[in-house]
């Protein structure tokens, strides 16, 4: 994927952990971002650790290992910065 592809996906991604996991986290839109590429990268790890296999595209697969990834990223930082 290119660079794009990665801020397009994070966006759609970040927005989708922060509705499902709401909160008092500021930011903007550029931590959301920034929020969901790092989920996908996360979500990719976890998935081929456990043999999922990664974050190749804009698929469904794909799609649900960044979200669960960026859930996994935003937990963990609303626990740092809280």
């Amino acid at each position: 994927m290119g660079f794009i592809s990665w801020i397009i996906l994070g966006l759609i991604v970040g927005a989708l952990a922060k509705w499902i996991m709401p909160g008092k986290d500021g930011g903007g839109w550029i931590m959301t971002i920034l929020l969901g590429i790092a989920g996908a990268f996360v979500g990719g790890y976890i998935g081929q650790m456990l043999g999922w296999g990664g974050v190749s595209g804009f698929d469904v697969g794909s799609l649900a290992l960044a979200v669960l990834g960026a859930l996994v990223v935003l937990f963990v930082y609303n626990k740092v910065s809280n």
